[in-house]
């Protein structure tokens, strides 16, 4: 894995875990200075005064330093520049306080969140919520009292998971995280370090589903798979739209009680910005979250990770295929 790589993934690993605040932190890596700071690419088409989008002020979207959310930048940017918008791509937006300060002065227009990184790291809830929907409900709550919008969740929900191979799944019957319970005594954890003392890591697990594993063994971010395949831990710690999980090698254990929380896609807009782009702007970008279902976020993820395709690349031939992005367009 590259440097570059482990940067990308440390920061997903940091949203995942988002209950430290060393953890939180990592979200700015990759770039000096964050919104205001980090290198923004324009990207523009050529318009006709029927699209919906043309005569409409240059709007920035942002996306955080890692793959999915490289995806998801691509994917929305590229829809509305379809629909004739102007659009500028930001694609390290930095920590999570210099990212809304950024929607807060119009410096960034839009970028996609998850969902219980909104409401805890933004929002400020100490609570968990029954649904995502009720979370969605407490977020909008938020945002709309600080000038901002969420638009519609994604279907897919990316949060931390457990996974193991599917070969000890079946040996040992796991279907979710309380069966660990059965296989304790014998078993390894894998994970970054931060995992095994963070207040909604591993004693988060311990506490919600009553199984304390025999061992925990500290793992490199990345190498949760190579670490399973290899027998070195039984049950590592990964991300619910992690490409590798399309291989079918891997199983992710269920987590009924929700302990990871909701980790569904909302884009967050300056309430400003989405008045002067008109309802096109929002029909685009929701039309393009209802397209993404966990199963299609593994695949584009996949793409990326495992077949080394650029992400510009994958999000055309996504939008091509569901009619959002005509064949041929640049």
């Amino acid at each position: 894995m590259t440097v570059a790589s482990r940067k990308k993934a440390s920061t997903l690993i940091a949203l995942l875990l988002g209950g430290l605040t060393p953890v939180l932190a990592l979200a700015g890596c990759g770039g000096s200075s964050g919104a205001s700071g980090a290198t923004q690419t324009s990207t523009s088409t050529t318009t006709t005064s029927s699209q919906p989008g043309s005569g409409r002020p240059p709007v920035t979207i942002g996306d955080k330093n890692f793959t999915e959310q490289f995806v998801l930048g691509e994917l929305y940017s590229q829809a509305l520049q379809a629909q004739g918008f102007t659009v500028m791509v930001n694609r390290n937006i930095g920590s999570t306080e210099g990212t809304i300060q950024a929607l807060t002065s119009g410096r960034l227009g839009m970028y996609p969140e998850y969902l219980g990184t909104w409401d805890t790291a933004v929002a400020g809830y100490k609570r968990s919520f029954r649904s995502p929907r009720a979370a969605y409900r407490a977020g909008q709550d938020y945002a709309v009292a600080h000038g901002l919008q969420l638009l519609d969740l994604t279907r897919f929900s990316s949060t931390g998971a457990i996974a193991v191979t599917r070969a000890y799944a079946l040996g040992h019957e796991l279907h979710g995280l309380e069966d660990l319970r059965n296989v304790a005594a014998s078993l390894t954890v894998g994970a970054p370090p931060q995992f095994q003392q963070s207040p909604t890591g591993l004693p988060l697990l311990e506490q919600v589903y009553g199984f304390v594993p025999a061992a925990f063994k500290s793992l490199l971010v990345g190498a949760q798979y190579q670490a399973l395949d290899q027998g070195v831990v039984q049950a590592a710690y990964a991300g619910s739209t992690d490409g590798q999980l399309t291989t079918g090698k891997y199983a992710l254990l269920r987590d009924p009680r929700h302990a990871f929380g909701w980790g569904n896609v909302v884009p967050i807009i300056s309430a400003r910005v989405l008045r002067a782009e008109g309802p096109a702007f929002r029909a685009t970008i929701d039309r393009v979250s209802a397209l993404l279902t966990t199963r299609v976020m593994r695949q584009l993820n996949a793409a990326v990770d495992v077949s080394h395709q650029d992400p510009t690349a994958v999000a055309k031939q996504f939008l091509q295929a569901h009619g959002l992005l005509r064949s041929g367009a640049a």
